[in-house]
């Protein structure tokens, strides 16, 4: 392949991404692959902080303005990096008049310490809740029928069940893992 193909965007046949103008609009994977934050954490961060607006178009597709991924990196610098709180962060938009300063003060250690008690609150044994979906069981209770079922001995239809209970369990865990 000759390096004027590989200059004019083909690499092996495939056609790369133009880029976006600055103040082009953006969709949420691309929003979500440039703050390096998953798509479910930027839509859950829209029902705690009502300036991240986002335009919704047909089919519910976001398109995220200049001004709210300047936003977003923001709240993500205070959550991640400075170690706010959601709330904490609530209250300095609330303060700031919907706007985030530059020069926000470190947190205090209450609020460093509401934090880490904040990232800690999803402890493994809690169920996950999500808008929408009931729990038929809490997974802390089907980790206990597994147990119970591994305590006895096993026939041939205990077997059978104790297999379905243990990838239901594992099917659990994994979905806890990518919305977590």
């Amino acid at each position: 392949m000759s390096d004027d193909l590989k200059q004019d965007g083909f690499d092996q046949g495939l056609r790369s991404r133009p880029k976006k103008a600055p103040n082009a609009f953006r969709t949420i994977s691309e929003v979500a692959d440039d703050l390096h934050i998953p798509q479910h954490v930027l839509r859950f961060w829209e029902t705690k902080f009502p300036q991240v607006r986002p335009l919704k178009r047909g089919g519910g597709r976001r398109y995220y303005r200049p001004d709210d991924i300047v936003l977003l990196r923001r709240i993500a610098d205070l959550l991640y990096t400075q170690g706010y709180t959601i709330k904490g962060v609530q209250r300095l938009l609330r303060e700031g008049g919907g706007q985030l300063s530059d020069d926000i003060p470190p947190p205090t250690a209450d609020e460093r310490a509401a934090a880490e008690a904040e990232k800690a609150g999803h402890s493994p044994d809690e169920p996950l809740l999500i808008p929408g979906l009931e729990l038929v069981s809490q997974p802390a209770a089907l980790t206990q029928m597994v147990r119970a079922a591994q305590r006895q001995k096993p026939d041939g239809e205990q077997e059978r069940l104790r297999t379905l209970l243990l990838e239901a369990l594992h099917e659990l865990e994994d979905l806890r893992a990518r919305l977590g």
